[in-house]
């Protein structure tokens, strides 16, 4: 049995695309080129037929991130495909943060057929194993050749490289590189004449994948250690903290939240902890025996002397198994499941009050946070921890807010909310690298896999470094994203780090400011634009529609003086409340 008269690039790229569809993509991003002509076809044709949602920008470091930002938001692996050269170089930056943040993500290079290879054809880089270390799995695919057998090829390939971007091969999620050569021509031409494939194209029947794959279990499930002076620490990549966060409350522990983490929501966990670990005093008072960190902690130096502080530290694997102080004793996965934690922390009325371990920390938690919001009240004009903090009292329950690195994340941290219910709005990040770049194109693409209303945060700097995936074509999806950025002129973590002590060059080579109209650059790129003057304004500027850009600019010294008054604000809440000696013994 034959198949159709089909060209063999236009044979391999149909039969791939559709067995990545089969496998489960339903997202896929392009930008524009020669070499990658045959699978962009095919890309646009499944698009045609709603198959897929097609995704095209014309900046191949903007569309990776773009395909981040929809492969983080909806947990599936995401085709980014780009034509040869430096094209495929400009993908690298968002394999490094897919590598380390765990996301899965398929990267498919087209290339030139190896007899062009260093030749000084044009478009042409060496793009064997081009991100090294960083991807899950490599495949140099071959010329696609008229021969029976390589539709079985090509579908187990997709199927493989579906299944290790998802993290079914023993290791987490992550990028997967198919590196693609096609010869001329790479469409059909007219004059071409076609010649029937040797055997049929299509996949197994009712639409089945030619090779089905499972997420592998690492572990069987062990008990977490017992003890009443515990802390919780949960980070960036923590898969699921809901088991977690329910055992912390049947034990009486404190969770330490990240916002990315999830985890931050129910009666342990705190709103203030990093002021809290920066007050002299107040971690020697508060020694635990045992930190159980989930995820990736990593926002401030206190979380790593909270590691240093315990008698013990257990690490919970997730998608990434984190030990940044090196201080862990073992690697536990918990027995419990997800659901059973859960019904039994619901159902559990009888729970002993809090101990004087837990209710120490409740205590200052609360302390603090009422010395901030008074401070926070008292400011006219909008300031950075401010407005951070408007925004995340507004954030609904099951909204989605991408943050920007540096200070907002870390604001955010600072100022987030914890529900005592259910957990409260989705906060994605890029914390693998923790870059500023591509955060616009994270952030869209996040809100266009979440479908529903979202919020980005970020700094000035972090826009303009991608503001290029504010550029979408007439045709392209647009997410309904409204992007505040807080203007500074420049890198206002800097004012908070030891390079502020060098006054004379500080101000060129850290502060660097830009002096950029964020106005000019919304209208240059058709983005609605807002100027928002004062914080009363977030309100009506947050429940608009469609992709759009609001700025709020503040001042980078008076920002980084109000940080330091807040940071003394809580060290006079917890001196006034905080009993001699070590808390609980």
């Amino acid at each position: 049995m034959t198949g159709p008269a089909v060209h063999p690039a236009e044979a391999m790229a149909e039969v791939l695309i559709d067995e990545l569809i089969r496998n489960g993509a339903c997202e896929a991003v392009l930008s524009p080129g020669s070499r990658s002509a045959p699978l962009a076809l095919a890309l646009h044709e499944a698009d045609r037929t709603g198959r897929l949602r097609l995704h095209v920008r014309i900046d191949e470091r903007s569309a990776a991130f773009l395909a981040l930002g929809l492969a983080k938001a909806s947990g599936r692996p995401v085709p980014v495909l780009c034509t040869s050269g430096t094209a495929a170089a400009n993908f690298h930056p968002a394999v490094v943060e897919a590598d380390l943040s765990c996301v899965p993500l398929l990267v498919l290079t087209a290339d030139r057929p190896p007899e062009l290879r260093d030749t000084g054809a044009p478009q042409t880089i060496d793009q064997i194993r081009l991100y090294g270390g960083a991807v899950r799995w490599f495949c140099e695919t071959g010329v696609p050749e008229r021969r029976a057998g390589a539709v079985a090829y090509w579908r187990s390939l997709a199927a493989r490289a579906y299944g290790h971007a998802t993290g079914s091969h023993r290791s987490p999620p992550g990028p997967v590189h198919l590196n693609i050569a096609f010869r001329d021509p790479l469409v059909p031409t007219r004059s071409g004449s076609l010649h029937p494939w040797p055997e049929p194209l299509a996949g197994r029947p009712e639409g089945e994948p030619w090779c089905r794959t499972t997420p592998h279990r690492t572990a069987e499930g062990e008990p977490l250690p017992a003890t009443e002076r515990g802390v919780l620490l949960l980070g960036d990549g923590c898969s699921d903290p809901t088991p977690l966060v329910a055992h912390a409350q049947r034990a009486g522990w404190p969770v330490l939240a990240e916002p990315t983490s999830g985890g931050r929501y129910g009666p342990n966990a705190l709103t203030a902890y990093p002021y809290l670990l920066r007050v002299p005093g107040f971690l020697d008072a508060h020694r635990p025996d045992l930190v159980v960190s989930a995820g990736r902690p990593g926002l401030t130096r206190q979380q790593t002397a909270l590691l240093h502080a315990a008698r013990a530290h257990v690490v919970v694997p997730g998608t990434y198994p984190a030990d940044p102080a090196r201080t862990a004793r073992a690697h536990v996965h918990p027995c419990a499941s997800p659901q059973a934690d859960a019904d039994q922390a619901d159902s559990d009325n009888a729970a002993p009050p809090p101990s004087r371990w837990m209710a120490s920390w409740l205590r200052a938690d609360r302390a603090v946070r009422e010395a901030l919001d008074a401070l926070l009240d008292d400011g006219p004009a909008p300031t950075a921890p401010g407005i951070v903090r408007a925004l995340a009292r507004r954030l609904p329950p099951g909204g989605l807010l991408f943050t920007g690195p540096s200070l907002c994340i870390r604001d955010l941290d600072q100022h987030l909310h914890a529900p005592t219910g259910t957990p409260g709005p989705r906060v994605l990040a890029n914390r693998g690298a923790s870059g500023i770049d591509g955060v616009v194109s994270s952030a869209i693409g996040a809100a266009l896999a979440h479908g529903g209303p979202a919020w980005a945060l970020m700094g000035d700097l972090t826009l303009l470094h991608d503001h290029n995936g504010l550029l979408l074509g007439p045709d392209e999806p647009v997410p309904d994203l409204a992007i505040l950025v807080i203007n500074n002129d420049g890198g206002g973590i800097f004012s908070l780090l030891e390079q502020a002590e060098h006054t004379g060059p500080f101000e060129r080579i850290f502060g660097t400011p830009h002096s950029t109209d964020l106005s000019l650059l919304a209208e240059a790129t058709g983005t609605p634009y807002t100027l928002l003057t004062r914080s009363q304004q977030l309100t009506d500027v947050l429940s608009g529609k469609g992709l759009r850009l609001i700025e709020v600019r503040t001042d980078r010294t008076r920002d980084t003086e109000l940080r330091a008054a807040l940071q003394a604000a809580a060290g006079r809440a917890v001196a006034s409340m905080r009993p001699p000696g070590r808390i609980g013994e």
